[in-house]
């Protein structure tokens, strides 16, 4: 079943990591390079629990459940390194790339990611899609992030549309969360793809 727009809609937002790009994959095999310096196998399931969030933020949980003494900060930025690695192998999510094609010059379109804007942008990059949208809100953009709905707040705002005329597609609890506490139109695209 493909992805549809919803007759509601008159703005369309769309999460970045494992929505509008493939990456999920990458972003857990640079966690595990990182964390398995410190002795630990993560499992993908913590992961994909802690999917949509930024990077320092995913570093406090694994220290608290693994009980590592690690900065956050430190962890998440060693990650980022190991990341970067892999960003130019990235493709985008066909189901999610050919809608927003379809819909680009008809309705306005923007990125609401809580990846660092230098990692979203090449990430978007790789995609070959940047061009399609207008406006692009990361974490650097907001004080609170996914499940707070602040980025998918400021991405409405600066396209000017008001939220509850939203389509906001999504792949995480965290981000779907995010939408529907902003009175969004919320697209799970995991039932897509």
């Amino acid at each position: 079943m493909p992805l549809e727009i919803d007759p509601r809609a008159r703005a369309l937002i769309f999460d970045v990591d494992g929505t509008l790009a493939d990456t999920m994959h990458h972003h857990f095999e640079a966690w595990r390079e990182v964390i398995r310096r410190y002795g630990v196998e993560l499992t993908e399931e913590l992961l994909v629990e802690l999917a949509g969030q930024p990077s320092p933020a995913v570093a406090r949980v694994i220290a608290e459940r693994y009980g590592l003494e690690l900065d956050p900060q430190r962890i998440a930025a060693e990650k980022e390194d190991a990341y970067i690695h892999h960003v130019d192998s990235i493709e985008p999510i066909e189901p999610v790339a050919v809608l927003a094609r379809e819909a680009h010059g008809h309705l306005p379109m923007g990125l609401a990611t809580g990846e660092r804007r230098a990692i979203a942008e090449r990430v978007v990059r790789a995609t070959g899609l940047t061009e399609l949208f207008e406006t692009f809100v990361t974490a650097d953009d907001v004080t609170h992030h996914k499940p707070h709905p602040e980025t998918f707040l400021r991405c409405a705002e600066l396209l000017g549309v008001e939220p509850v005329y939203c389509q906001v597609f999504e792949d995480s609890v965290s981000g779907m969360e995010a939408g529907r506490s902003a009175g969004m139109i919320v697209t799970d695209v995991t039932v897509h793809v």
